[in-house]
């Protein structure tokens, strides 16, 4: 009985540690949008697409998780065509010296209940790199019924203020403050990679 308990024993520290899943997030289920005030006359939006992103996250103890996000400037989209090349300019991302925005989290931690959480990350735009913490809620975590495969489901908030990125064409009479919100499904990242492959 004893070296039945020390084996079983020995078995458990062996076994490897609990740890993330790997997930991709799904461009076409993610939106990062973003609104800002111009003039005080109005509250445009416009959103990104083709995010790129990585998600490794710990059902079990979600403080564990973690998240990289590229977001390519030039796919920036409000629906104005000369307002889309304006933002894309010089005047504010300067897409072509800037392509990308990067956000690397650092730190997640519980937020009121228990689907929210608060995540700290670095964001790189304009060339600066600044923490960012985002206000997240845990929408879904489950086997997605059209692709039959794990998926989780999130939303999240923050408010930027762009002079602090070098972006500060007419502020402040277009507004410092920019508001984001993004939602994003993010996909087992292994079925994800399936789901590209050329079908036979």
């Amino acid at each position: 009985m004893i070296r039945r308990i020390a084996l079983a024993s020995a078995l458990a520290l062996a076994a490897p540690a609990a740890f993330a899943a790997t997930y991709t997030l799904d461009p076409g289920h993610t939106q990062v949008v973003f609104s800002w005030n111009h003039f005080g006359y109005s509250n445009p939006t416009a959103q990104f697409g083709k995010i790129d992103g990585t998600l490794e996250f710990d059902a079990a103890n979600p403080t564990k998780s973690s998240v990289k996000v590229t977001i390519p400037l030039a796919s920036v989209n409000s629906n104005v065509d000369k307002l889309n090349e304006h933002l894309g300019s010089p005047d504010f991302f300067d897409a072509a010296k800037f392509p990308d925005a990067v956000f690397k989290s650092t730190k997640v931690e519980k937020g009121a209940s228990e689907s929210e959480l608060k995540v700290t990350g670095d964001l790189t735009l304009h060339g600066v790199t600044k923490p960012v913490v985002l206000d997240v809620t845990i929408n879904k975590v489950g086997e997605h019924p059209m692709r039959k495969a794990p998926a989780a489901g999130f939303d999240a908030t923050t408010t930027l203020k762009r002079t602090e990125f070098g972006i500060g064409k007419y502020a402040p009479m277009v507004s410092d403050d920019i508001r984001i919100h993004i939602t994003s499904e993010a996909i087992d990242a292994k079925a994800y990679a399936e789901s590209l492959k050329p079908k036979a």
